[in-house]
């Protein structure tokens, strides 16, 4: 009888054990345990036949065939090649006609896409490399179309380098200096709010070289003090704290004079554009075209409701007027970053009609045609019989047809189209989810990324008509060993409230009961234009198949998610109807959300949580101050506390300035709510934040204070906006669920 006891015991042991293995650790969460394998940086070739990647190990760069997947070369080997030694290759730029790469090595991170690195020449043909420059790192070299010259920026100037000369290096420009001129690369601002990185091109016939030159000597300074720290560790603050003070215009203020301008670089002779700019306007994009009197160049007004496209001529220096779009509040961001220029068309989006759709012009700006809404939409969850266009693949010039993704079955699903040149537009991605593509330079194939809200990223190779060709990456085992935990179950929703209709998903504890009665932890970000809601694998407050919010559903909650308006996917009047009050709308959503929960015959109407970074941390303080008091705690991680404290361009673009919209500003905020603030509060940030900069909860803080209102704050030493870097992004998450923990159970 003791034995069998005995090995009952063991038995029982050994099951809990099991079951104990499948349940998820913080540490799963925060450490890549359950990461899925992605292809990144695919770069198409010129052949249109074949693709590269680096290899896994940074040291190669491979060449694979876009019709079957399989490696069909190498192009560079750091271990072979001669000439100076390269550790690890982070990234690489390839000349017009392939025979040259710019290797880059030792990159350092300065904002969210600029960077400086150490670029190596490497010819193909001689297997050699050779330094692009003695004179310290570079930023954004880019290559003339002869492949002879490259263009690169340091220091805030414009320097050439001659392949034919023994690569003779000369200095272009001479007045960067930093923290007054920038030549080549956009500012703080610019870089942040409209994406890029560099603002230089060469001319078609590789004779000139057009850059933005930035003054930003008139815009006020923002400095953060840094510590010693740790991880990494800053030895020069160990005693006493230093200073990073950076260009940052807040609403309202000065910004940075741009203008434009050309060097010819036989004469040496440097010119002003004479671009019809306001004073205050904005240079987001320049192009390059095949003619080599035209560069594109995109402008913006102050407001962002006026995109103008002009030809400017380096050589005399005139400028012609092709195309204006003018749109209702403000311009999108993202046109900016679907721009395709060919040899003979330019390619735009717009939602000038209220959604965005694409329009192709002529280089002299005759409109050819635009490609709208589909003649058979979909099945929509709680979206508009319209199809919005998200990325823009590229046009060919061959066949006349389009290539681009979009949203036609709701704000949830997007998949990949081709729109021909008699009008028809066809689906070329068959399987419900989020499909995206990187297409190969003759656009006969492409790599489809799918992936849905139930599996992770399968990669394919397909032709241009949607056949699949080869699956790359399926993430197969990454799901048999996500499945074997205690996972929840995910499902989409639509909520009706007294002003419109959401959509939702919710995730549910493994063995739920509808008898029982959960507490619930809303995640959102809210932000306009942004999309949480989406049938994709990459959703919630850490990604990777919701697995933040399975961990709390582990630890006995529901976790939702709802997309308020302001959020993209359903057409410009939806996304809009916030302009100049931001956060008004969004609150009074998340609020009903949380109301309608309530209602559900398994929640704890008295124990609803909000949580959400950055816009998301705006969005919790307003919804926990909207004057309901739905919400019995909350956590705001590196929230803007008003937006008098935010950039102009991305503030403006929403609110205009505070002078024209003082209402907006001082009204609608969660200082001004204060006093109105229900539940338990944390406050998390990084003291090094410069995007959203400390002193949003520094104010708001003493706004609590004031208002005798009682939070708690965690402050994380040396840290930007991501709040990540050794073990810091698992303290973060352990206190937050510490925080849910005490509050909520």
């Amino acid at each position: 009888m003791k034995k069998i006891i005995v090995m009952c015991a063991v038995l029982l042991t050994a099951a809990s054990t099991v079951l104990a293995a499948q349940q998820l650790s913080l540490k799963d969460v925060t450490g890549g345990t359950l990461r899925a394998e992605t292809m990144v940086a695919v770069e198409p070739l010129q052949d249109g036949e074949s693709y590269a990647q680096i290899s896994s190990d940074g040291k190669q760069i491979v060449k694979y065939s876009f019709k079957t997947g399989k490696q069909t070369g190498v192009i560079f080997d750091a271990q072979t090649a001669r000439g100076p030694k390269v550790e690890k290759v982070d990234g690489y730029v390839m000349s017009p006609d392939g025979q040259r790469l710019l290797i880059q090595t030792q990159t350092k991170s300065i904002y969210r896409h600029s960077f400086t690195a150490t670029y190596y020449i490497y010819s193909v043909q001689n297997n050699k490399l050779e330094p692009l420059s003695d004179g310290g790192p570079q930023q954004t070299p880019v290559w003339s179309p002869d492949g002879n010259q490259v263009a690169f920026v340091r220091d805030n100037n414009i320097y050439l380098v001659k392949l034919l000369y023994n690569n003779a290096e000369s200095q272009v420009t001479k007045d960067g200096k930093v923290n007054e001129i920038i030549n080549g690369l956009p500012d703080w601002v610019n870089e942040e709010e409209f994406s890029f990185n560099s603002a230089m091109v060469f001319t078609a016939d590789s004779k000139q070289i057009v850059w933005v030159r930035y003054d930003e000597s008139r815009v006020k300074q923002y400095s953060m003090q840094l510590f010693k720290g740790s991880k990494p560790e800053r030895e020069e603050y160990a005693t006493y704290p230093g200073f990073y003070t950076y260009k940052y215009p807040k609403a309202g203020e000065d910004n940075s004079k741009v203008s434009l301008l050309s060097y010819d670089i036989k004469s040496h002779q440097t010119r002003t554009i004479q671009l019809p700019l306001d004073a205050d306007g904005y240079i987001p994009r320049i192009k390059a075209t095949s003619d080599p009197t035209k560069i594109a160049v995109f402008t913006l007004n102050r407001h962002q409701d006026v995109l103008r496209v002009f030809m400017a001529n380096p050589m005399s220096t005139l400028c012609q007027q092709i195309i204006e779009d003018k749109v209702d509040k403000y311009v999108n961001e993202n046109v900016f970053a679907n721009l395709d220029i060919t040899d003979k068309h330019l390619v735009l989006t717009s939602e000038r009609d209220g959604y965005n759709h694409i329009y192709l012009y002529t280089l002299n700006g005759q409109l050819v045609r635009s490609v709208g809404d589909m003649e058979k939409p979909g099945t929509r969850l709680g979206g508009t019989a319209h199809t919005i266009v998200n990325a823009v693949y590229g046009y060919d010039e061959l066949t006349g047809d389009i290539y681009f993704a979009a949203q036609n079955e709701g704000p949830t699903e997007q998949k990949i189209y081709v729109s021909h040149k008699d009008g028809k537009t066809e689906c070329i991605t068959d399987v419900n989810g989020w499909n995206s593509a990187v297409f190969s330079s003759n656009f006969k194939y492409f790599v489809n990324t799918w992936s849905d809200i139930n599996n992770p990223a399968v990669y394919t190779l397909c032709s241009n008509n949607g056949k699949k060709l080869a699956t790359l990456i399926d993430n197969k085992e990454l799901k048999q060993k996500y499945d074997s935990y205690d996972m929840g179950t995910k499902e989409f929703f639509i909520m009706t409230t007294p002003d419109t209709k959401l959509v939702g998903y919710m995730v549910k504890p493994k063995n739920f009961n509808p008898q029982k009665k959960y507490p619930v932890i809303m995640f959102q970000y809210g932000g306009p234009g942004s999309q949480q809601v989406k049938n994709t694998w990459n959703i919630g407050m850490s990604g990777q198949g919701a697995l933040m919010e399975q961990y709390l559903c582990q630890q006995g909650y529901i976790c939702v998610c709802v997309d308020n308006r302001g959020t993209g996917g359903r057409g410009a009047e939806f996304e809009k109807c916030t302009y100049l009050r931001l956060g008004e709308l969004e609150a009074r959503d998340q609020v009903e959300a949380a109301l309608w929960l309530g209602q559900q015959s398994y929640v704890d109407k008295d124990h609803i949580a909000i949580w959400g970074w950055s816009y998301g941390g705006w969005n919790t303080l307003m919804s926990m101050s909207e004057g309901r008091p739905v919400f019995c705690c909350g956590i705001a991680i590196a929230p803007p506390t008003s937006w008098r404290f935010y950039d102009t361009v991305y503030t403006e673009r929403f609110m205009r300035t505070p002078k024209e919209n003082a209402s907006g500003y001082d009204e609608v905020n969660p200082i001004a709510r204060a006093s109105k603030l229900h539940g338990a509060l944390l406050l998390c940030h990084g003291l090094a934040d410069d995007n959203v900069h400390y002193q949003n909860t520094a104010e708001y803080v003493e706004a609590l204070v004031q208002a005798d209102k009682d939070f708690r704050q965690l402050v994380y030493t040396n840290r930007n906006h991501g709040i990540s870097g050794g073990n810091t992004r698992n303290h973060l998450f352990r206190q937050c669920v510490n925080f849910f923990n005490e509050n909520l159970k």
